[in-house]
């Protein structure tokens, strides 16, 4: 199997699932929120980011079957760790940062706790909850927290039932890109 099977592979098979207490299913929170960085033209890293940012909770639901909103998986982690195999830190680095610009945006941006789902503010907590003042001064000046902001806005929208978007093979061409791009740099 190569690596683009081994991702399609995994939506194939994990994605189908509900998204941990949101209206849509694992897939369809990828494509939307993929179609959504899509739309404002971002690179073709950050619309892969976008597509691939929950990848680690189906690297968890393929090796343990079942994943509960009970405990924190860690899932950023997991999947910007998988990803490094594949993609340069364009990639990996939202991926990993998408959480932590969660728990920013609630200290830094006035009403945007307001706006999680009830399934968001439940994994906040389990997450660590929002920064603490020091820790969202800080956020802003790690490499690639200006992509995990786009990527985390994203992301909170793309939970809508009714949303149209393209398939998986449509965002095969910026996965595809996103790898070459990253081997080019090595």
């Amino acid at each position: 199997m190569n690596w683009t099977d081994s991702i399609f592979t995994l939506f194939a098979e994990h994605g189908g699932g509900a998204y941990f207490g949101e209206p849509v299913s694992q897939t369809d929170h990828a494509l939307q929120a993929a179609h959504l960085a899509e739309k404002e033209g971002v690179s073709p890293a950050l619309i892969t980011a976008a597509l691939l940012h929950d990848i680690g909770h189906l690297l968890n639901l393929q090796q343990h079957g079942t994943e509960q909103l009970s405990v924190d998986t860690m899932h950023e982690y997991r999947g910007s760790t998988w990803l490094r195999a594949w993609f340069g830190p364009e990639v990996f680095e939202p991926v990993r940062l998408h959480v932590d610009a969660k728990r920013y945006l609630c200290v830094s941006q006035p009403g945007y706790l307001d706006t999680l789902s009830p399934a968001s503010v439940k994994s906040l907590g389990l997450q660590g909850g929002p920064f603490s003042a020091e820790e969202a001064l800080s956020f802003p000046e790690r490499p690639f927290a200006e992509d995990a902001i786009a990527l985390r806005r994203w992301d909170e929208l793309a939970k809508d039932i009714k949303a149209k978007t393209p398939d998986l093979d449509h965002f095969h061409k910026y996965v595809k890109t996103a790898h070459e791009t990253a081997r080019q740099v090595e």
